[in-house]
């Protein structure tokens, strides 16, 4: 499965979009896809009504989407490879694997199994808080469906075990041979508009663009002919570690482009002394942000309506940007503010328009090898497109995966980093909500957005709040052992008992000063997702 991982990880859809109406079962985890994902979520619910397909949703709260679903399974924050290993447990007692798909195109299936004989429904009720039959019934939907589809976000990611919960998707989609086909497949959901572009591109510290590894020294030496430059042998670091650098004082100056750490980072309060330390900061957005407010230089950026180029969706399709105002004042797009910074500190560049990089790009980059501007004039391509007569690939891993056949890699259960006790009896889990957008730079802009939802709110279950003695609306200061906020209590039904839930979009209330900042060992993502908290009463303005 190291192909298949390679590809998850690299937070790529293994199917289109078009083709989720095929679906005749569809597992939904760790993604609030209505408010997050809506246009997916409009295919989702279009298999549903439409086509009769059966939709299990795994979530601790009433999300939207699970209005829709045959089955709400709501497990405690961060239990989700127990979760997924007692459904593969029930699929293989019960027979219902696809015993050809895993003959003829897994290795490892004996390794799972072993793994899996642990997690009965009993044993995974215990870690999960969900009952037994459900884990049964959700189980043998998914199973029994001809062509099933699973789809994840952040919430599956975002933990100190999102690795190993990726790879138990993966295992389950290859249990239940839902690859390679439509309607079917192992797709995440990306987070922003161009994340998948800026990842295919190199953003990340290990590769160059298409996940080439900047530590192979024959793929480096290609790069370093190109750019006639030489290149790093070793792998960079990541945003967490970057932060632990500047404590280290390996790490003096800093340039941030369309990130604003001091609301999107894990224990904010750390990330603020930290990017204070540092001897000289430079932030690059279409507004300034929290972290602008740190900066030594401003750089404005241009927004994508005021710029050429491209942006890749989370199914894989390049897509052309076309310029549609000039940026306003001094402000300019970002490939040529990084084009001046390059040549000014002696590395020149001399692109004349995106088209140009484009087509360097497609030189060394073998998945974006047939793609140009002209061929994306009017419809995008879905990548891995190797040249100009291939038609793009709107489904992988259709006939074979890149390493022949795919490896199960069976994944035991690890707790979430940090536990409740009796100081902090609650789990605090965060995300996003449908009126406002990561860090609000651009929506909290809105005077209509804020007039629908004008600031920071935790959502507490009715039985909670009534061990608290607190009403709607009322006001609490809810504490980690990192720090403590202030906001508006929401009494409602749609959150589990014992767990409360935070958008982080509010610099007033930012939830990522409660968040714990340990991390993914493989894949260094925080975990956002798990935090224990408590809740106390307080009086502002007059108000409770």
């Amino acid at each position: 499965m190291a192909g298949l991982v390679a590809t998850l990880g690299s937070g790529a859809m293994t199917n289109a979009i078009g083709d989720i109406p095929e679906a005749n079962s569809i597992l939904i985890i760790g993604s609030n896809t209505t408010e997050a994902h809506p246009i997916i979520a409009l295919k989702i619910k279009e298999a549903v009504r439409k086509r009769g397909a059966s939709l299990i949703v795994a979530d601790p709260r009433s999300i939207e989407i699970a209005r829709f679903a045959r089955i709400h399974i709501k497990q405690k924050p961060g239990t989700d490879v127990a979760l997924l290993n007692g459904l593969m447990h029930v699929i293989l007692k019960e027979g219902l694997e696809d015993r050809d798909f895993i003959e003829k195109r897994t290795d490892g299936f004996p390794e799972l199994k072993k793994v899996v004989e642990q997690f009965t429904p009993e044993k995974v009720e215990g870690i999960t808080g969900v009952p037994a039959d459900q884990i049964i019934d959700a189980a043998r939907m998914f199973a029994k469906g001809e062509r099933g589809a699973i789809f994840y976000a952040m919430g599956i990611t975002q933990h100190i075990s999102g690795t190993d919960n990726v790879k138990a998707v993966a295992d389950l989609a290859l249990l239940t041979g839902n690859l390679g086909k439509p309607g079917t497949g192992v797709n995440p959901l990306r987070g922003q508009n161009n994340v998948q572009g800026a990842c295919d591109m190199g953003c990340l510290p290990n590769v160059f663009p298409g996940y080439q590894s900047v530590e192979d020294q024959e793929l480096r030496r290609k790069f370093e002919t190109a750019w006639k430059t030489t290149l790093p042998p070793k792998k960079g670091l990541t945003v967490l570690e970057m932060m632990e650098g500047i404590e280290k004082g390996t790490i003096k100056a800093m340039v941030i482009m369309g990130e604003n750490p001091l609301l999107s980072d894990p224990d904010v309060s750390h990330v603020r002394e930290a990017l204070k330390k540092l001897d000289f900061l430079v932030v690059q957005d279409i507004f300034i942000t929290e972290t602008g407010e740190l900066a030594d230089v401003l750089l404005p950026g241009a927004s994508f309506a005021e710029k050429d180029g491209t942006f890749t969706n989370t199914e894989r399709r390049i897509q052309r940007v076309r310029k549609a105002f000039p940026p306003p004042g001094d402000s300019r797009p970002d490939w040529q503010i990084i084009q001046e910074l390059s040549t000014a500190m002696g590395y020149e560049m001399n692109y004349a328009h995106p088209g140009r990089i484009m087509d360097e790009i497609a030189s060394l980059t073998p998945i974006y090898g047939g793609v140009d501007f002209e061929r994306i004039e009017k419809n995008g391509l879905q990548w891995p497109c190797l040249d100009f007569q291939h038609p793009g690939t709107p489904i992988l891993h259709s006939e074979r995966f890149p390493r022949g056949k795919a490896q199960f890699i069976p994944v035991e259960f690890v707790p979430p980093a940090e536990a409740v006790d009796k100081d902090y009896p609650y789990i605090l889990t965060t995300g996003r909500m449908l009126f406002h957008f990561h860090t609000g730079t651009m929506t909290r802009q809105s005077e209509g957005l804020n007039e629908v939802c004008p600031g920071p709110y935790v959502e507490i279950n009715l039985n909670d709040a009534r061990a608290l003695s607190l009403n709607n609306k009322d006001y609490v200061r809810v504490s980690s052992r990192r720090g403590s906020v202030e906001l508006q209590a929401r009494v409602t039904e749609r959150i589990s008992e014992g767990v409360v839930f935070i958008p982080f979009h509010f610099k007033e209330a930012a939830a990522n000063v409660l968040t714990v900042s340990r991390y993914d060992p493989v894949a260094k993502i925080p975990e956002y997702k798990v935090c224990a908290v408590r809740i106390e009463p307080i009086e502002m303005g007059g108000k409770r």
